[in-house]
């Protein structure tokens, strides 16, 4: 069953493609070893070590929050400084949770673009390096596909990466929609990621297809460090981890992945061309992936509610008003949508 009208406020709301469930189906057989011990696991390594055409050391894990927490507390000590932009999801949606598991490492939020930060920016907020009075500069984080749906440019990711590299910071990438910002910059995952400076990434798989799979991607062996030690105090090393893991076996085979990311993205065109032809409704920003951000009165989200269509009213940056296509997205779901909102007008 497809999306409604009302199932536009997150792709969190879609069900898991077939490809997924045919997987998990596959491997719900026989026994295995646990604990990430199972060929699954080590099939998952090989294959996004194929995919990202170099040596990665991944561990699965089950939510989004907890793959950005976990590579954050990897890389920054509790006295540490991670940079990012201040709408990032680690900055405004994880409750806390990278500050908690780093032991009470500071999050220094910066304005950008967009919903991007920019390498001047990053530059200017870095300060205080051995002195004890200060927060120790120690990472940086940046999302791809950013929280406002723009997609950060090769070039943006390299000078972003190139000032890191200046100061000694590793670089993560939050990338819980990074199929989305992939195709639409039609280059390669080694492109977006260690080619361009990225040391650690979070491999989203759940707004895409998957159940509840997401892989904490380390390009740098030397970064791993007490990792698994983290994830398993963390809860997030599951007896199980067969489970997740065989999710990314169909995710990943024959571009199921990307397949999926493209027609959230083309739908969200569609949607994005859709609302700002429509009288008194505006775009907030560039629809560069599957979510669209507008401008819109309140008094048109109380008439969709009455009606019992649901608009995603938390608002972004205190103006924007959130829609979020999803892999399984039809022409027809947002029409209809459409149609629903230009009754209101």
């Amino acid at each position: 069953m497809g999306n409604s009208v009302n199932n536009f406020a997150s792709d969190n709301v879609s069900c898991a493609c077939s490809e997924v469930m045919q997987a998990l189906a596959r491997a719900n057989t026989g026994t295995t070893p646990s604990y990430g011990e199972d060929p699954w696991t080590a099939g998952l390594r090989a294959r996004l070590s194929e995919i990202f055409e170099t040596p990665v050391t991944a561990f699965p894990v089950t939510t989004g929050t907890a793959a950005n927490a976990l590579a954050l507390s990897a890389l920054t000590p509790s006295f540490g400084k991670i940079f990012c932009h201040e709408l990032s999801h680690i900055n405004t949606d994880e409750c806390g949770a990278p500050e908690m598991f780093t032991g009470g490492a500071k999050l220094i939020d910066m304005k950008g673009v967009d919903g991007r930060i920019s390498a001047d920016t990053l530059e200017q907020a870095i300060y205080g390096r051995g002195n004890v009075h200060h927060a120790q500069p120690s990472a940086v984080s940046i999302t791809q596909a950013c929280e406002s749906g723009t997609v950060y440019p090769l070039d943006q990711i390299k000078s972003i990466t190139s000032v890191a590299r200046a100061h000694q910071l590793p670089v993560h990438m939050d990338g819980a929609r990074f199929a989305n910002a992939l195709v639409t910059l039609g280059i390669t995952p080694a492109q977006m990621t260690w080619q361009a400076g990225i040391d650690v990434l979070s491999f989203g798989g759940t707004k895409n297809g998957c159940l509840a799979a997401e892989v904490v991607i380390f390009f740098k062996p030397e970064l791993v460090g007490d990792f698994p030690f983290l994830q398993k105090r963390a809860g997030q090393l599951l007896s199980k981890s067969r489970f997740i893991s065989a999710q990314f076996e169909g995710y990943l085979a024959d571009d199921v992945w990307l397949r999926n990311a493209r027609q959230a993205n083309t739908m969200a065109q569609r949607l994005g061309q859709g609302l700002d032809a429509l009288p008194g409704i505006e775009l907030a920003y560039p629809t560069q992936s599957n979510e669209v951000f507008v401008r819109m009165p309140r008094s048109l989200i109380k008439a969709l509610a009455q009606q019992g269509i649901k608009v995603n009213d938390e608002e972004l940056d205190g103006k924007a008003m959130r829609f979020v296509t999803a892999w399984n997205t039809s022409e027809a779901e947002v029409d209809d949508l459409l149609t629903a909102l230009a009754a209101q007008l």
